[in-house]
């Protein structure tokens, strides 16, 4: 008699990395490996909206002050507005942070639980500020040397070199942050072509 088959375990896992290591690449090539995947920076906008009437009792009079417009005119929060309030002031940011953060989570949460037989992928780059972090079976962290980096995001992006380098700086520990978190990490260094990426990142499912 045959013995039953196993049910498969579906994997949660975490691509994340700094600006301009290959984290978007990565994702995009676990996609093709079957990863049912969010890109967990993005569900921010469907985050604001959420929390569209605490944003404007919070932030509604510093923006009305300072002559700036947090509503667009189809009425809904404008990012770039709120942007220049909180990174202007580190407790406005922390309100802001306290506000979205917890929808992020509910929202990846979501997606988590709505497919139970996927392997998911979540494509973040401070996954570590939201508890769905903790349901991650692995991390995987793409990186790459500086100088590298910064050849392909001005490659890539409209930036001025300032601009780029402090974006860099304030994902400087980012890695450490994750290194926190209780769940294996994988650090995979993006530095040849996109086929050796591939090459690493197999080596690391193979593992998991």
């Amino acid at each position: 008699m045959r013995a039953p088959a196993q049910k498969k375990t579906r994997r949660v896992i975490c691509v994340t990395g700094p600006m301009a290591a290959g984290k978007n690449m990565a994702a995009d090539y676990l996609e093709e490996k079957g990863f049912l995947a969010i890109d967990a920076d993005k569900t921010v906008h469907e985050a604001v909206e959420r929390r569209h009437a605490d944003i404007m009792a919070t932030f509604g009079a510093v923006a009305a002050e300072r002559g700036v417009a947090l509503e667009k005119a189809d009425g809904l929060i404008d990012r770039r507005a709120l942007g220049k309030i909180v990174f202007s002031d580190p407790e406005l940011l922390k309100k802001q942070e306290a506000l979205i953060h917890p929808a992020v989570d509910a929202i990846l949460n979501e997606f988590i639980d709505s497919h139970p037989d996927r392997d998911i992928l979540l494509n973040a780059t401070v996954l570590y500020k939201t508890p769905v972090a903790n349901r991650c079976d692995a991390i995987i962290f793409v990186d790459a040397p500086v100088l590298l980096r910064l050849k392909r995001a001005k490659a890539r992006d409209s930036l001025k070199t300032k601009l780029i380098l402090q974006r860099f700086l304030s994902q400087k520990h980012i890695f450490a942050k994750y290194k926190k978190l209780n769940t294996d990490i994988y650090r995979v260094w993006n530095i040849g072509t996109q086929e050796k990426l591939k090459d690493k990142l197999d080596r690391v499912l193979a593992f998991l």
